[in-house]
C-alpha cells in the first residue's frame, strides 16, 4: 500500500513537471561537480537489469552505467525506473540519463533527446526444429500456435500480419520460451534478443532463430531535452565503447549471444 501511495505521489510530481516544463536538467559540469550521475534502469528486466542473488542490481545496463560513471569520474546512482517512467523521470529531472532499452521514436523525441544508438532490438522468430518455416510469413498457418506475453503491443500487430495461427498468451517473457519448450506453442515473434537467454534452461530443445528479421529498432540513451553537453559527451563515449567492442562483449556476457543486428559505429554524429 505504501509503495502504491509513493508511486501515485511520484506520478503526480512528474505530471506537474511535464505540464509546467519548469524543471531544468543537471548539466554535464553539474553532474561532475556533484560526483554522481543518476541512471534510470528497469529493475525487472533481466538480463538488461534486475536484482541479483545479493539483492544488488546487475545486468547489461548496470555494466554500461558503471562504465559511463567511470568515464565521468563520478559514482553511478541507479534509480529503479519502470518502462512507463523512463521519459517522465527525465522530464522531471528525477534522473540524468535513461537506459532500459529506450527505443528512439518521433513521439518521444518531442519530450527528450537521444544519443547515438547503444544497442538494437530486432523483431524476429524464435522456434524449434519441429517447425519447418524459413520466413516469418511462413507462420501464417492455422496449424501453428504463436506464443506471446499478455499485454504486449505485438499481440495486436501479429493479429494483422499473421491472422491464421492460434495464439497462446502467457504472463512473462520466461513463460513464452517455456511454453514452446513444453510443446504448448510453436513459435514466438518478438524482440528476440531479450528472450534468447531463457532458451538455456532447455538445452535438449533444438532452438532456431529465423534469419529474416521483421524490423530492427535502435535503442539509445535518453537525456533531458536540450542537455547537449551531456548528450555529446555520451556520443563520444559510445563511439569508443562500440569500436573497442565493449558494448558487444558486454551484450554477449549477459545475453549469451551477439545482438541479432549489431550497431555499426559512425564517427560522424
Amino acid at each position: 500500500m505504501l509503495r502504491k501511495l509513493f508511486l501515485l505521489a511520484a506520478s503526480a510530481l512528474i505530471g506537474t513537471a511535464i505540464a509546467g516544463q519548469t524543471v531544468e536538467a543537471r548539466s554535464l559540469d553539474q553532474i561532475i561537480q556533484a560526483g554522481t550521475i543518476r541512471i534510470g534502469v528497469n529493475p525487472n528486466f533481466p538480463p538488461m537489469s534486475s536484482y541479483g542473488t545479493t539483492n544488488e542490481l546487475e545486468g547489461f545496463d548496470i555494466d554500461v552505467g558503471n562504465k559511463i560513471a567511470t568515464a565521468l569520474g563520478v559514482k553511478a546512482e541507479f534509480v529503479p525506473t519502470e518502462t512507463a517512467q523512463r521519459v517522465p523521470y527525465l522530464v522531471a529531472d528525477q534522473i540524468d540519463i535513461s537506459l532500459g532499452a529506450l527505443t528512439r521514436s518521433a513521439e518521444r523525441a518531442k519530450l527528450i533527446d537521444f544519443t547515438v544508438p547503444l544497442h538494437t532490438e530486432s523483431m524476429a522468430v524464435l522456434t524449434t526444429d519441429k517447425v519447418k518455416a524459413e520466413k516469418w510469413s511462413d507462420l501464417n498457418d492455422e496449424n501453428i500456435t504463436l506464443v506471446n506475453m499478455r499485454g504486449n503491443w505485438s499481440v495486436d500487430f501479429l493479429k494483422e500480419k499473421l491472422p491464421k495461427p492460434k495464439v497462446l498468451l502467457v504472463e512473462t517473457n520466461a513463460d513464452t520460451v517455456r511454453a514452446i519448450a513444453q510443446g504448448r506453442g510453436d513459435a514466438l515473434v518478438e524482440n528476440i534478443d531479450f528472450f534468447l537467454a531463457f532458451t538455456k534452461n532447455y538445452p535438449d530443445v533444438k532452438w532456431r532463430v529465423l534469419s529474416d528479421t521483421i524490423f530492427t529498432n535502435y535503442d539509445s540513451i535518453g537525456v533531458s531535452k536540450g542537455n547537449d553537453g551531456l548528450r555529446l559527451f555520451l556520443n563520444v563515449l559510445l563511439y569508443d565503447l562500440h569500436t573497442s567492442e565493449y558494448i558487444n562483449d558486454t551484450w554477449k556476457k549477459w545475453y549469451g549471444t551477439p545482438m541479432m543486428v549489431p550497431v555499426v559505429p559512425n564517427p560522424f554524429f
